[in-house]
């Protein structure tokens, strides 16, 4: 497992932008790291995700348009940029970590809390 622990969060006006950090610690080279976001009374919903070793992309459909994952190398750090923000996008944001050849996220962030205004 990976530790892992996210920054970025806080109250934002609608319309703003965001960028969240995730600094991961280990060798991470063979993991795929994802968001994840639960907002109050709902369940935790995927984001999307990126391979460390090659990049590759997956989103959830219904936030490609806003929201964008990469991979700063040298600080070991995978970031979740979210532009436009709508009040609907209060949630609390985790990131995860899964070896690339697993179907299960083992490793998770504390958390980091967005709060949108209208």
């Amino acid at each position: 497992q990976v530790q892992l622990v996210e920054s970025g969060g806080g109250l934002v006006q609608a319309g703003d932008s965001l960028r969240l950090s995730c600094a991961a610690s280990g060798d991470v080279s063979r993991y795929t790291m994802a968001w994840f976001r639960q907002a109050p009374g709902n369940n935790r919903e995927f984001i999307g995700s990126i391979q460390w070793d090659n990049g590759w992309l997956n989103y959830r459909d219904s936030v490609k348009d806003r929201f964008f994952i990469g991979i700063e190398l040298a600080d070991n750090t995978v970031y979740l940029q979210i532009n436009k923000l709508m009040p609907e996008d209060t949630a609390v944001y985790y990131c995860a970590a899964r070896m690339s050849s697993s179907d299960h996220y083992d490793s998770w962030g504390q958390g980091t809390q967005v709060t949108v205004s209208s």
